[in-house]
Order: C-alpha cells, then structure tokens, then sequence
C-alpha cells in the first residue's frame, strides 16, 4: 500500500490495558513505529486477561492481543541505572511518549515535563488518566466503569426501570485513546510548523461527556434533562428498535419523507394524516402509539426482508445482530476491517484483529507483526536505540 500518514514516526509506549494501548495501536495503523516498555516479570496487565485462562497464563490474554498487534515489546526497569540510561536514549529519539499512569506517577519517577522537553524539546508527550493532570480529582484510581458512571453516561442507558446501566464494552476507555490519538497527530502536525513538541493532558472523563453530544448539550442548552429511553431515539420518532417477525430491527426514519415512505410500505398510509404523528413534535409526543401501530405492521415480515425494503427506498432500517452476526457481514470482509495473523506463541493458530475504519488511498490499514511477546525485542535494543538516534539527527538536520 502508499505510504502510510505517520510513517516514519516513532513513538515510545509506557501504557497499560486499553486507553492507551488503543490509542498506540491506531498510530500503528496510521504507519507509526510504535514501542512498547513494559514491567519486568509482568508487563502489560493486559497480557493476563481475556476469556481464555491458558492464554492470560502464557502472557498473550485476550485483552493483549486485540490491542498490541504490530508493537515491539521491550522490558525495562526504570530503578535500574542501565535500563534508565536506555529509557532516556529512546526518550531522545522519539516523536511521541505516550503514558498512562495515575496523575504524577512519572513526574515521580524522575520525568516531569521540564526533564523530558530537557531531553527532547521536539517530544510530544501525552498522558491519558481518568480526570487530568490537575484538579480535586486528578489523583483519584479511575477505570472505564468509573468514568461511565461519573460522565452521566450510565444514568441514561436502559429504561426508567433499567438504568443505571453499563455500556456494553468500555467505551470511556475507547474515546480516550481516539481522543488521544487525534491530539498527537494533531501536535506532531503542529511541530512542523513550530519545531517544538507538546505537552498533552487526555481527560477520560472530559472526552466522555464531549463525545455524548446531544445528551449533554440538550442540557447545558435548553434545559432538558436527558433520561434513559431504552432501544429509543429521542431526538425523533419513529426512531429505534421494532419488532419483525423474526428479531429487532432499528429504523431511523428521522425525516418527514423517510416517515411517509415506511407508512406506505408498513401499509400503514393513513398514519401520515392522523393528527398525532403528521409532523415530527406530535409523533415524539405520541411515541407509544406510533410505536405500536408500527410494530403491529413490522411483525408480518423478517427483520432482513424489511431491512432490504426499506433501505432500497430511503429509509435507514438495519437488523440488530449479535456481535458473531456482525463480524461476518460481507461489508466488513469486503474493505478488510480484520486482519488475519499468526499467534504470537508459534502454535500455527490465527489470530483475527481489527482494523480502524480507515482507508487510505483506497487500502485498509492493518499491523504486518502479530502482537509481540513480552520482551520480544529485547535483543534488538542497542540497535533500536542507534537507529532511533540516527533519526532524531536527522530531523534535527532538516530542521535546522
């Protein structure tokens, strides 16, 4: 494939688990050489766990491998004089330091913000925790669930009998490392016009509640509370889940002609003229009764015979599947979302990754290196090191 965007850069990895490991993963993906430092003994907490016990025993968990395809490993001990030495040489040399520790941790251990710029003034160094760097909260232990919970996120997911509920997979996590991603390809943007580096601070916390859009912005605006409503939309009706003769299906029909088009192929004409659902405010008031009235039609189909039609005419209708149902969708084999590579471990297994949504010149960008072991490349470190300081004279050469 073409060059990828962030080939050439060079980005030294300290994260644990999934915000930032996610986000390493994507700067991969978008061409950057990416190492990853991590614990003696242990590593990454992620390399033990996952579904599958013998995996998370060997150190290659679930959790690891979906993150960490493509990565370097190597361990290095940062109380040992020698390890520190090489840590500050890779310092030296990289573009992008990216970590995750509680707010402070790595000022602690000897590399706050002066000693790094110290180090390497062209360093963009970006720390993902779950409330900042700073303010009443900022040394508190945060995980995804803690930050779904505090964002507002869960008070509104569910029903008014359901919720508080947990979004079904770590989303806060997830928005993290993108939100952290865009700023460091964002800041090394920045660089080329400045020469210097960055200093970026990722709230998990912050990009949560900017990602729920509406929910907070319905608030902060007019007011309006927001409140769990199921499988519903409340920015319009119909719009959500309704019941086919086979399994759920989601219709979005948001617009006045998207609504007239699914009465006439529900057989339903005349409900474009009742006074209760003939403009949109009227049909969000009477939901309820719109909803069953649909549903009643909807139930004498199949949830793909239905998906078929009306998405032929218009109107944004899909099936809602199971995750083992999604992965197979011809749409995703058909761009190259997943990509497939050997285990780690040499046990001739497959492992299947996914990709970022991405193509770039037409092509989906994938990892050519499953995820590595711990340590991996511990034997390559002195090359590592010198071919990394080599880059770093010669961008100082280009600059200058």
């Amino acid at each position: 494939m073409p060059e990828r965007p962030l080939s050439g850069i060079r980005v030294l990895d300290l994260t644990n688990v999934l915000a930032g490991p996610y986000c390493s993963y994507h700067l991969m993906l978008l061409g950057a050489e990416v190492v990853k430092v991590e614990q003696p003994g242990r590593g990454d907490l992620a390399r033990s766990l996952g579904p599958d016990p013998e995996l998370n025993r060997v150190g290659i968990g679930a959790s690891f491998l979906a993150q960490n395809a493509g990565k370097k490993s190597l361990v290095l001990d940062l109380k040992d004089p020698d390890d520190r030495a090489d840590f500050e040489e890779l310092v030296r040399g990289a573009d992008v330091l990216l970590e995750n520790f509680r707010a402070g941790v790595l000022a602690r251990m000897g590399y706050d913000a002066d000693r790094l710029r110290e180090l390497n003034p062209r360093l963009v160094s970006c720390a993902i925790t779950g409330f900042g760097q700073s303010g009443p909260m900022s040394a508190a232990p945060a995980y995804d669930q803690i930050i779904q919970g505090l964002s507002g996120m869960m008070s509104i997911t569910g029903t008014t009998d359901t919720a508080p509920l947990r979004v079904g997979f770590p989303v806060s996590d997830s928005l993290g490392g993108l939100g952290a991603a865009l700023a460091i390809s964002a800041a090394l943007l920045g660089r080329e016009r400045t020469g210097h580096g960055a200093r970026l601070d990722v709230s998990m916390l912050e990009v949560s509640l900017s990602a729920m859009g509406w929910a907070v912005s319905n608030y902060l605006i007019s007011g309006v509370d927001p409140e769990p409503m199921g499988d519903q939309n409340a920015t319009a009706a119909p719009s959500g889940t309704f019941e086919t003769a086979d399994g759920g299906l989601n219709i979005a029909a948001n617009r006045q002609e998207q609504f007239v088009t699914l009465c006439r192929l529900a057989g339903l004409p005349h409900l474009v003229d009742d006074p209760r659902f003939a403009e949109r405010e009227a049909r969000k008031r009477h939901r309820t009764e719109l909803n069953t009235e649909l549903n009643a039609a909807l139930r004498q189909k199949t949830a793909l015979e239905w998906e078929t039609t009306l998405s032929a005419a218009g109107v944004p209708a899909a099936r809602v599947l199971t995750v083992p149902e999604a992965v197979e969708l011809e749409q995703l084999a058909h761009r190259g979302f997943f990509t497939d590579l050997p285990y780690p471990d040499g046990s001739g297994r497959t492992l299947r990754v996914s990709g970022n949504g991405v193509l770039v010149d037409g092509e989906p960008l994938s990892p050519d290196d499953p995820p590595p072991l711990l340590d991996q490349h511990g034997e390559e470190r002195e090359r590592l090191i010198a071919r990394w300081r080599a880059h770093r004279h010669a961008a100082e050469a280009r600059a200058s």
